[in-house]
C-alpha cells in the first residue's frame, strides 16, 4: 500500500473487515471508503475510527461486494483495495470487476488479495495428517464450503491468476503479482509456528525475498494482483 497509495488520494476498500487497513491508510493522509458485509465487522470498525484522530479521512459502511454497484460516492477513487481474501468468496468475479470499474478511474492501482489455488504449506500440512481431502482442496480451481459460525456457510473459490486476469478484462489489466505465505505458515499454524521465533524469523526474510520468484509464488497461501484500471474502451 506505501508503494501504489499516495497521501491525498481517495481510496476505495472492499471487504474492508475490523477497518485495521483503513485506519493505516489514513494514518497517511488518504481519505478511504470501506465497506464490509458484516455489521458487527463494521461496528468494530466504527469503534477503531472513533478512537483515531484520523477519524474525518474514513467512511465505513456496510455492503457486500455483490451489492457495490449500489455504492455511491462523491467522487470516483485514485485506488482500489481488496485484502483478507473477500473476493474469493464472489461468485463472479467478471461481474464485480464491472461493477467496481465505475469507482475508480483510469490509471488508478487495484491491490487484490485472494487465496491462492495451491497452498504448499497446507499441502504438507494436511498430507503429513493423512487429511487428503483438506491437503488438495484448493487444487484445480475448486471451491468449498466453509463454516464461519452456527449457521452461517459462505462458498469459497480458488481462482488462478490468468482466471482472475481474465476476469478483470477489460476495465482492468494486471501489472504484477506475488506470494504471500510461501515459507510463513498460515494463520491457522500460528500457535504451532510461534515456538520457533527464530526459525518464524528467517521464513519470514525467505517468504519476502521469494515472493515474486516464478514457480515459488504459486504455492504460497495468499497471493497479491496489482492491476491498473483501464479506460473502458480498452480490450
Amino acid at each position: 500500500m506505501d508503494r501504489w497509495f499516495r497521501p491525498g488520494q481517495r481510496i476505495l476498500e472492499i471487504n474492508c473487515g475490523t477497518g485495521a487497513d483503513a485506519m493505516f491508510l489514513a494514518e497517511r493522509g488518504m481519505r478511504v471508503e470501506a465497506c464490509d458485509a458484516s455489521p458487527k465487522m463494521i461496528e468494530v470498525a466504527q469503534r477503531r475510527r472513533e478512537e483515531s484522530p484520523f477519524a474525518p479521512l474514513v467512511s465505513f459502511r456496510v455492503l457486500p461486494i455483490e451489492q457495490i454497484a449500489q455504492l455511491k460516492l462523491p467522487d470516483t477513487c485514485d485506488g482500489l483495495l481488496s485484502n483478507f481474501a473477500g473476493l474469493n468468496c464472489v461468485e463472479d468475479l467478471h461481474e464485480t470487476a464491472q461493477n467496481l470499474a465505475p469507482h475508480v478511474r483510469p490509471g488508478s492501482k487495484a491491490l487484490l488479495c485472494f487465496f491462492g489455488p495451491s497452498c504448499a504449506w497446507e499441502m504438507l500440512w494436511y498430507g503429513l495428517r493423512a487429511d487428503i481431502k483438506r491437503a488438495f482442496r484448493r487444487l484445480h480451481g475448486g471451491s468449498r464450503v466453509a463454516n464461519l459460525a452456527p449457521g452461517r456457510e459462505v462458498t469459497v473459490h480458488y481462482p488462478t491468476v490468468e482466471s482472475i486476469r481474465r476476469d478483470f478484462r477489460p476495465y482492468f489489466r494486471l501489472v504484477s503479482w506475488k506470494g504471500v505465505g510461501i515459507t510463513v505458515p498460515p494463520t491457522y499454524l500460528e500457535p504451532w509456528a510461534v515456538r520457533f521465533p527464530r526459525a518464524l524469523a528467517a521464513a519470514a526474510c525467505f517468504d519476502a525475498w521469494l515472493a515474486p520468484v516464478p514457480g515459488f509464488r504459486a504455492f504460497a497461501d495468499h497471493m497479491l494482483l496489482v492491476l491498473e484500471r483501464v479506460a473502458a474502451c480498452a480490450s
